[in-house]
């Protein structure tokens, strides 16, 4: 029996997969689709969400950014890499808000005088004795009064430096206090002694920092015994410690405030007034 042959379908009018006017049918492929045009208002209708399409990714903003993330998410495939990394937080940002969630809940745990009724409410006079023995004014007040007294210019030297790191002291914090306008924590009150416009902020605590550079200077230039050295530096710890106590700073504030007092003792050395300068202002004879 003869084969039955496919017929061309450039010779006849017979379609290439139906079959000819024969009858006869053709055999095509399995894995190319039919060609058949779709109907006129299904293409007037893709052609316009076409158009739609391209109109809104020329008008995107991503789309001006660049060319390379508007193409990526006009042609679907996937969200601009701006967004992808605004989606994915830096590792920094995770850690300093760790680290921010750690400072206040140890600050509002440590803070059991901020009020009388707290669970140490009965020390809260102690405490605030001790933040008065770190105050700015009464430092400048003693130091100024033993410069006055002083009947030797060494010790006369001593205190005058020693006053000018209190005044500089009080300029740096301030700044940084405007700078930073970090708030104090909610559980303080604002009951303490002989304040500012700028002790409404946080950060750093100027008795921190006072604490830690008087206390290094009075080691530095002062001959003690070691009690007095062991007193100096249960004082300034003390002084740091009654701060968050008290509920008037974070724990960040305190630490940060004793490295900038630590450091400030350092640009104190670099401005010391020799002798001899001291001499010629206070106009003393050699």
């Amino acid at each position: 029996m003869p084969s039955p042959k496919a017929k061309n379908p450039s010779r006849g009018g017979g379609s290439p997969v139906l079959g000819g006017s024969s009858g006869r049918y053709d055999f095509v492929s399995l894995t190319k689709p039919l060609n058949r045009s779709p109907p006129p208002h299904l293409i007037q209708r893709q052609g316009s969400e076409l158009a739609t399409a391209r109109l809104r990714a020329s008008e995107s903003p991503t789309r001006r950014r660049g060319s390379s993330s508007s193409t990526g998410s006009a042609s679907g495939l996937g969200p601009p890499e701006e967004d992808g990394i605004r989606l994915n937080p830096s590792f920094v940002r995770v850690a300093l808000s760790s680290l921010l969630a750690i400072d206040l809940w140890m600050s509002k745990t440590m803070g059991v005088c901020a009020c009388e009724d707290s669970s140490w409410g009965s020390v809260r006079p102690l405490m605030k004795l001790i933040e008065i023995s770190g105050h700015g004014i009464p430092w400048l007040a003693g130091t100024a009064y033993c410069l006055y007294k002083s009947d030797s210019v060494a010790g006369q030297e001593v205190m005058l430096n020693l006053f000018m790191g209190l005044l500089l002291d009080l300029v740096l914090v301030g700044i940084v206090k405007a700078v930073v306008r970090r708030r104090r924590p909610a559980h303080n009150r604002m009951d303490m002694f002989a304040t500012f416009s700028v002790d409404r902020y946080s950060f750093p605590s100027g008795h921190a920092t006072r604490a830690a550079m008087c206390g290094r200077f009075l080691l530095a230039h002062l001959v003690l015994a070691t009690p007095l050295r062991v007193l100096v530096l249960l004082w300034a710890g003390l002084v740091g410690l009654s701060r968050v106590m008290l509920g008037r700073h974070n724990v960040t504030d305190v630490l940060f405030g004793f490295w900038m007092g630590y450091f400030q003792y350092n640009l104190i050395e670099m401005l010391w007034l020799s002798l001899q300068t001291l001499q010629g202002l206070l106009g003393l004879q050699a």
